[in-house]
């Protein structure tokens, strides 16, 4: 057998097709994108950060509150109805525990008063405001004391100046 030798000759030449007119490459249609908000419109919608950490602080404050008021209740229901006892020592363990207790309750009265008054200041809009210089308090200080109405500076000053005052 003989192998014939591949050729250009032997190879039918390609035709071509009728000629073609040039037109311009045809485009998929696309759907026109929605219009985008001005820059300055969504930063404007946008929360600051320092807003939406006062709103943290603001649901903490409540969580507070709330839980204050809970145990407050349940203070209530437990003060013993035995006020004299037939031991003197017996009388004065229960008085005391009986002071202690409402004198704490009365600390949290100020507390729970304090932070009405936060959540009150949240709500007006000057939460975070310095009583004394009018700066913004930090918020790393309002996150740890949310009831503060003094910056650190302030507070520091007034603690100094008591401490004066005392000797």
């Amino acid at each position: 057998m003989v192998k014939k030798k591949n050729n250009k000759k032997d190879k039918k030449p390609k035709t071509k097709s009728k000629t073609r007119i040039e037109t311009k490459p045809k485009t998929k249609l696309r759907a026109k994108p929605k219009a985008k908000k001005s820059t300055k419109i969504r930063k404007a919608l946008r929360i600051p950060t320092r807003t939406k950490k006062i709103l943290e602080v603001r649901k903490k404050l409540i969580c507070q509150k709330e839980a204050l008021l809970a145990g407050a209740e349940e203070a209530l229901n437990e003060l013993p109805e035995q006020t004299t006892f037939p031991d003197l020592g017996d009388q004065a363990t229960a008085e005391t525990d009986r002071s202690l207790m409402l004198r704490l309750r009365g600390r949290e009265r100020k507390l729970l008063k304090k932070i009405e008054e936060a959540i009150e200041r949240i709500d007006q809009g000057i939460f975070g405001i310095c009583d004394k210089c009018g700066e913004d308090i930090d918020i790393r200080r309002l996150e740890a004391r949310p009831v503060t109405t003094m910056c650190i500076e302030c507070k520091t000053l007034q603690e100094e100046e008591e401490k004066l005052t005392e000797k």
